[in-house]
């Protein structure tokens, strides 16, 4: 992000952990979109079919917004790597309370469309762009349910460093103190996940 965007990040921030609701109202506003992003790519497909994003994207910013005086803010990065642990902490607590309600959504059968199985999408989803890069699957915002069936034929290691690199914007060296790799192995696994992205995703039609 540039750094007048970054800076505007960090005013709205200073604002909000002052009190200021028209600041909390903006920061949910500019990253609302990319709170989506980190929850529909991270949910994977058995969530999916028990949850509404949107009711995850709200649970998010609504705690976001109760947490932000706890926030210290450094940088961008940071705030987005912020909103990426809420997403997270809020996705595993569904995952367990789906769990504790002894209703094992792996073995479930989907009723509908609204769980369809891998393969059997619907007849409106776009064909495949015109220029099929990770940075044109990325932000083509139509193109989002093929991008999450393609994300989900992936192996897990490829699913979370493409999250961690195109949706939470880390360099090689920080996923590399993350997942206990050197930084040229990062590169290199980063490299495998795009190609296998492309890939899955031309193969959904």
């Amino acid at each position: 992000m540039s750094y007048s965007c970054n800076h505007k990040t960090q005013q709205l921030v200073a604002l909000a952990k002052g009190g200021d609701e028209s600041a909390l109202d903006q920061l949910c506003r500019v990253y609302a979109e990319r709170v989506r992003w980190m929850v529909r790519l991270r949910m994977g497909k058995e969530l999916r079919r028990r949850l509404d994003s949107m009711d995850v994207v709200q649970d998010v910013l609504i705690h976001a917004v109760g947490g932000i005086t706890d926030f210290t803010y450094d940088n961008e990065g940071d705030f987005v790597r912020w909103l990426s642990k809420i997403v997270e902490n809020a996705l595993r607590d569904n995952w367990e309370r789906f769990h504790a309600e002894k209703r094992d959504i792996r073995k479930e059968i989907p009723l509908g469309n609204g769980g369809r199985r891998s393969g059997s999408g619907p007849s409106g989803v776009p064909g495949p762009v015109g220029t099929t890069t990770p940075s044109v699957i990325l932000s083509r915002k139509e193109d989002l349910a093929r991008l999450e069936k393609a994300i989900d034929a992936l192996k897990p290691e490829y699913k979370e460093v493409i999250v961690l690199t195109k949706i939470e914007g880390l360099g090689y060296q920080q996923i590399a103190d993350r997942v206990d790799k050197s930084s040229e192995a990062v590169r290199k696994l980063v490299s495998r996940a795009m190609t296998a992205l492309i890939s899955a995703f031309e193969s959904i039609k």
